[in-house]
């Protein structure tokens, strides 16, 4: 018998949860698939746990660098228990209650879309005027020689470890590699980075990778850019991973940290109509539509594998499906990795800019010379910040910072990109005194007219 509803959505990750949720308080009839568990990669084995287990090294390591205090040690077991009830431990039960008690049907199993409208989990076929995937993205395995023989890990196996490996190779120096091999490192694993572009997080500007770099190599991290992994060598209970430059280097572990790609596989969308990019991604319109009576959302349209995308195309296709006619903007979306210092990001690079024929200016201040917050904040302060300015209109294109707390104050950036704040506006804005915001008066004001 086949079950009719208002709304099928495939995969409860965050922005799956977000569509989910707003169509339900609307009162309409939907039905939630989810072959795993409600709450997705990011809140089991991603977001939540990674930043959960981060906090502890990046506050024992920012108490060592505040005056009148001395480094704490850090409690493995009672950290890895927190790690644990923070991700319920993968336990969805609650999850799957809540949204039965909200009317929903909770169904669990692989989705296969078999026409427009018509979802099989199972033996059961479901009819849905409108369908919203939200499958996310998995990790990429690169294609190297014997790396099936090694122990290999991904974010899931780095995030829900028991014991602290000895040796970790980190393949891949982007979020994932940077932010699980500090962590890894600063609780006592001798650590590894291979990248193999120029230099360390290449989405952002040269300076960027430049600046941590030096921050991880002050945590005793191995960083080699421009080289990759060609073959593994299995010995025992370790593996030898030859280098492109001709190195090698001995591990326990192997992490990828290489990039995610959609998740789309078997999920039949060419029969609903859907049409995929080179890259898998699920292809969709301003509107985050993917095709008639099917829309798509979050890392699965490979737009921006970020959580707080997927969460706000699920406001955009939840409004939709209201009614409202509502479309995505991408710009002013914020790019931030956790690690210590934390790097933020929102915008064009200084090289991006360029080739998108703006007429740049760019600014680089250093916070320890510029502002008085760095000081009150630990002994040995330091920190940058980097905008790039669009003369001809006099607005801000983009806004770079490697320093604590980047992740907060890089949002004062991002609204005034999404929104065209003018310079001059920007730079007649009054910050709160000390914090670490003031720094873009001292950034823009050389830039403005």
């Amino acid at each position: 018998m086949t079950e009719h509803y208002d709304a099928a959505v495939i995969g409860l990750g965050p922005g799956g949860e977000v569509a989910a949720g707003k169509l339900l308080a609307a009162g309409k009839r939907v039905a939630v698939i989810e072959r795993e568990l409600i709450g997705g990669e990011c809140a089991y084995w991603a977001c939540i746990p990674s930043k959960t287990l981060l906090r502890a090294t990046e506050a024992a390591a920012a108490a060592g660098r505040v005056a009148g205090i001395e480094r704490p040690a850090i409690d493995w077991p009672a950290l890895r228990d927190y790690r644990d009830y923070m991700v319920r431990h993968l336990d969805d039960t609650a999850q799957v209650e809540g949204y039965t008690e909200k009317g929903a049907a909770v169904l669990k199993g692989d989705a296969h879309l078999v026409g427009p409208g018509q979802v099989a989990v199972g033996d059961q076929i479901i009819d849905a005027a409108e369908v919203v995937v939200a499958t996310g993205s998995e990790p990429v395995r690169p294609p190297i020689e014997g790396l099936e023989s090694a122990e290999v890990w991904t974010n899931r196996e780095a995030t829900t470890l028991t014991d602290i490996p000895s040796q970790v190779l980190v393949i891949g120096g982007s979020a994932v590699g940077v932010e699980l091999g500090q962590f890894l490192a600063r609780m006592g694993a001798a650590v590894t980075i291979l990248e193999r572009s120029a230099h360390l997080v290449p989405r952002e500007t040269a300076r960027v990778g430049e600046l941590v770099g030096a921050a991880l190599r002050a945590d005793g991290i191995d960083v080699r850019t421009g080289v990759e992994a060609t073959r593994v060598l299995r010995a025992g209970s370790r593996a030898t991973v030859e280098v492109s430059d001709g190195s090698h280097i001995e591990a326990d572990v192997i992490l990828l940290g290489a990039g995610r790609r959609p998740r789309t596989a078997g999920l039949g969308l060419g029969a609903a109509g859907a049409r995929l990019d080179e890259r898998g991604a699920v292809i969709v319109d301003e509107h985050c539509r993917a095709g008639t009576r099917l829309w798509a959302l979050g890392d699965v349209t490979g737009v921006a594998l970020f959580t707080h995308v997927a969460m706000y195309q699920g406001r955009v296709v939840a409004a939709n499906l209201l009614g409202e006619q509502r479309r995505a903007h991408y710009e002013g979306i914020p790019r931030v990795v956790f690690c210590d210092p934390e790097i933020a990001a929102v915008g064009l690079s200084p090289e991006a800019a360029r080739r998108a024929g703006l007429d740049v200016a760019t600014h680089e201040v250093d916070l320890a010379e510029t502002i008085a917050r760095p000081w009150t904040y630990e002994k040995e302060p330091a920190g940058v910040l980097g905008v790039v300015v669009d003369r001809r209109r006099q607005v801000l294109a983009g806004a770079w910072a490697v320093a604590p707390l980047a992740g907060e104050w890089i949002h004062q950036a991002a609204l005034a990109i999404r929104a065209e704040i003018p310079l001059q506006t920007l730079c007649d804005q009054v910050a709160q005194f000390p914090t670490y915001a003031e720094a873009y008066l001292a950034a823009l004001e050389p830039l403005s007219r």
